[in-house]
């Protein structure tokens, strides 16, 4: 059953009533350009056909009411908390996410009237995949339909008209994650939850929020995406994201630079002899990634998507060597499926665990995906979950 209609039914049964509307959003793949997002860089990502959707409905007594369907099948409910009394940090644990998003529409002057909302969903959590994104993407689109936003929730993304109001909400569900919910990530997640559209990767440079939605029918080419979610659970609050957030802040600054995005390519030689030895693998990275973002994005405008292999392998090396946030599990991943025939791999997300993906030839794919599976059951791993990605309709208003 889709995630939309999940929540509706759940929300009927929780509360005795329809909710006055279902909204949903995806979760994405960053098909390239990783860490360059908090370094005002290019990014490449798409939307998943995975998403996450909210059913809400107003309350009068000014309170917000959340409970989420597991996959389990069972409901979770978070304490009602008083929408005047929402502080960053509180409530903590999973109700901070949609608890975040209703403090940011609160600080910005919208809705505060109370809301009741049943959250189901299909994408994977702890991947790498920004469950957490949509989730803060599909409550921000339910809580301002409720205020009587519906322009700003029915508008498809990639249009004119609209897009400057997605790119403004995908802000927000970023402030919501960083400020309340204390998580320092990027504005990737998010603005490619709001702002992606169907066979289509979204080009994006962070830095001006300009986009562009580059083709990439992956099944007209008879390529495909593989992903591959390790089932070794990733953490951005637990792991050294941060630490390599502050690293490479601290080499611009020493650089003297807004950001590392100011470094070109062929200055990065002359950039790297001004730093410490430690600050060096980082900048190498960001440099060498968003370089690769804009080759990659020619690519595709080309239509050339096969030759994107050799910088996807070359992402993945530069991550699992300069950047230090690949794993075990992620470089399993990543060598068994070019062994088997992937034309090219690499780790997708911020790492220490999550998914990895895969170019394949649709005749290979049968090939890698046995290779993968028989691979980790050797190394006594966890199953992975395999799944092709089909470049999907970002984040919108649902029928039921």
């Amino acid at each position: 059953m889709k995630p939309a209609r999940l929540a509706a039914e759940t929300f009927r049964s929780l509360h005795g009533r329809a909710p006055q509307g279902v909204w949903s959003a995806p979760g994405r793949v960053n098909l390239i350009g990783e860490h360059t997002d908090y370094n005002d860089g290019y990014v490449l990502p798409f939307a998943l056909p995975h998403r996450i959707a909210a059913a809400a409905a107003p309350r009068t007594d000014q309170l917000l009411t959340i409970a989420t369907l597991g996959s389990d099948g069972r409901v979770q409910r978070a304490a009602p908390v008083e929408i005047a009394a929402l502080r960053p940090g509180s409530p903590g644990g999973w109700a901070a996410y949609p608890s975040g998003v209703a403090w940011v529409l609160r600080e910005e002057g919208i809705g505060g009237g109370g809301a009741d909302l049943v959250l189901a969903g299909d994408v994977p959590t702890g991947a790498g995949l920004s469950s957490s994104a949509a989730l803060e993407c599909a409550v921000a689109l339910a809580l301002l339909g409720l205020a009587g936003h519906s322009d700003t929730t029915d508008d498809p993304p990639g249009g004119t008209s609209g897009d400057a109001r997605r790119a403004e909400i995908a802000r927000w569900a970023q402030r919501a994650e960083n400020e309340f919910v204390g998580v320092p990530t990027g504005a990737l997640d998010q603005a490619a939850s709001m702002r992606c559209t169907a066979g289509h990767v979204l080009f994006l440079d962070v830095r001006s929020g300009a986009t562009e939605q580059v083709p990439f029918d992956t099944a007209r080419t008879g390529l495909w995406v593989l992903v591959i979610d390790t089932r070794a659970k990733h953490s951005h609050s637990e792991s050294g994201y941060g630490d390599r957030r502050r690293g490479t802040e601290r080499a611009a600054e020493l650089l003297g630079v807004r950001a590392l995005r100011d470094v070109a390519p062929p200055g990065l030689g002359a950039a790297l002899d001004r730093l410490p030895g430690e600050l060096r693998p980082l900048v190498r990275h960001v440099v060498s990634e968003n370089a690769r973002v804009v080759e990659v994005a020619e690519h595709l405008r080309a239509g050339r998507v096969a030759e994107i292999g050799p910088l996807l392998d070359a992402s993945h090396t530069s991550l699992r060597d300069d950047y230090r946030v690949s794993a075990p599990e992620l470089d399993l991943a990543v060598d068994l499926a070019r062994t088997a025939g992937a034309l090219g791999a690499r780790m997708t997300g911020g790492g220490f665990g999550g998914s990895a993906i895969a170019l394949v030839h649709e005749a290979d794919r049968p090939a890698v995906e046995a290779a993968v599976i028989a691979g980790f059951e050797r190394e006594r791993l966890a199953r992975p979950r395999l799944f092709t990605a089909v470049p999907s309709a970002g984040a919108g208003r649902d029928r039921w």
